[in-house]
C-alpha cells in the first residue's frame, strides 16, 4: 500500500505563527484586524470541494488578487503552506526559518508572510506560511491549514462537494447530525478522547489531509494480535518516506457510532510526540474512513465533532458500519 503525499498532521514548531484576519471592506488595510464585535454580522462561507488523487479535499483560495489556487483542506495540519512554486510565483521571498514537523520527519523549512489571503469572503495576512515542494502536498497548491480555521465550525458535505465555514454556532447547532462527539483542544487540534478501538482507550484526531488512518507505537502494541495487510509507505510534507506496518483494526468506537474492520498503519511519528501523545494509544482518522459519512462538522469553538451517517443506512444499521469501512461510501 502506497500512501503519497501525505500532509497530515503537520506542525510549525515555532511560537507565534497564525494568521491575522482582516475586514474584507478594508482589505487594502494590512493592519485592520478583526474586532469580534458580537452586533457585527456574523460570517458564512460555501466553498465548492474537489478531490486530489489521494481522494482528499481542495477548496478555491485567491492570495493578492491572484488565483484561485487549489489548497488542500487538513483539519491535522496546524500551520497553512505554500508550495515553492506557488511563493515563487507570488514573489514571496522575504523569508525566515522554522521547524516543520511532518508525519515521518521534522526539517528547518523556509517560511513567508502571506498578505491577503482570501478564502471566499474571509481575507487574511497569514504571519508565517512554511513553503515545502509542491511534489510533497500531491497535485494542490497549498495546504489550508488549522490557523485559517480557528474559532469557526467547519462543514465537510462530502455528498454534496461543499465546505462551509460559519461563525454561527447557534445557527448551525447539531440538527440533522446522528453523532455529536465532544473533543478537547491541544496546540490548535481537536483530540477525540473517549474513542475506543478493540476495547483499548485512544485518543483520535480527525485528519483530512491524511489518506489513511495512522496509528501511534502504543496503539500498535496494543493490536499487535490483530490482522496484517501489506506494509504502507506513507511520504510526510517534508518529501521524508517511513515504510510502516498496517493492521486490520476490528473496530472503532466513539460515543454511539461503531465502525468496524479498517486499516491502521503505525509510525513512530514526531506528531505524536508535539502533540504529547506519545505514551498513551493515539491514532488519526483519515479520508479513507472518513468519506464515508454523508457531514462531518468540526466545531472548533464548542470543540465537537459532528458525524451525519450516509442515506443508504437504515434506522437499525446506524451504529455500525458492518462492512470494509473504506467500501461503505463511494
Amino acid at each position: 500500500m502506497d500512501w503519497t503525499a501525505l500532509s497530515g498532521a503537520l506542525a510549525l514548531a515555532l511560537a507565534g505563527f497564525g494568521m491575522q484576519e482582516r475586514d474584507p471592506g478594508n482589505a487594502a488595510d494590512p493592519e485592520t484586524a478583526a474586532t469580534g464585535d458580537p452586533d457585527t454580522e456574523e460570517f458564512t462561507e460555501t466553498l465548492i470541494l474537489e478531490r486530489d488523487s489521494n481522494q482528499r479535499l481542495t477548496v478555491p483560495v485567491t492570495i493578492m488578487g491572484q488565483g484561485p489556487f487549489d489548497f488542500m483542506v487538513d483539519t491535522g495540519a496546524q500551520a497553512t503552506v505554500l508550495s515553492e512554486d506557488l511563493a515563487t510565483q507570488l514573489e514571496l521571498f522575504d523569508r525566515e526559518p522554522a521547524l516543520l514537523i511532518g508525519m515521518a520527519s521534522s526539517r528547518m523549512v523556509e517560511t513567508t508572510i502571506v498578505p491577503e489571503f482570501a478564502l471566499g469572503e474571509r481575507i487574511f495576512t497569514i504571519r508565517q506560511a512554511p513553503i515545502v515542494d509542491g511534489a510533497n502536498i500531491g497535485s494542490a497548491d497549498g495546504i489550508l491549514g488549522l490557523d485559517s480555521l480557528q474559532n469557526q465550525r467547519v462543514l465537510l458535505d462530502f455528498r454534496n462537494r461543499r465546505m462551509t465555514v460559519s461563525e454561527s454556532f447557534e445557527a448551525g447547532g447539531a440538527n440533522g447530525y446522528d453523532i455529536v462527539v465532544r473533543a478537547r483542544e491541544r496546540l490548535g487540534q481537536l483530540i477525540i478522547h473517549r474513542a475506543r478501538i478493540d476495547g483499548v482507550s485512544t485518543a483520535v484526531l480527525i485528519d483530512t489531509g491524511a489518506s489513511g488512518s495512522i496509528g501511534n507505537l502504543a496503539l500498535q502494541r496494543r493490536l499487535r494480535n490483530r490482522p496484517a495487510l501489506e506494509d504502507a509507505t506513507m511520504t510526510d510534507v517534508n518529501g521524508v518516506a517511513v515504510t510502516s506496518e498496517t493492521r486490520i483494526a476490528r473496530s472503532l468506537r466513539m460515543g454511539e457510532m461503531q465502525i468496524t474492520n479498517f486499516p491502521v498503519s503505525f509510525a513512530a511519528s514526531p506528531t505524536f510526540t508535539h502533540l504529547g501523545l506519545e505514551d498513551e494509544p493515539a491514532m488519526i482518522l483519515g479520508m479513507n474512513e472518513l468519506r464515508m459519512f454523508r457531514r462531518v462538522a468540526i466545531d472548533f469553538r464548542e470543540r465537537r465533532i459532528l458525524f451525519e451517517f450516509p442515506d443508504e443506512l437504515t434506522t437499525d444499521q446506524a451504529w455500525n458500519f458492518n462492512d470494509r469501512a473504506t467500501r461503505l461510501h463511494d
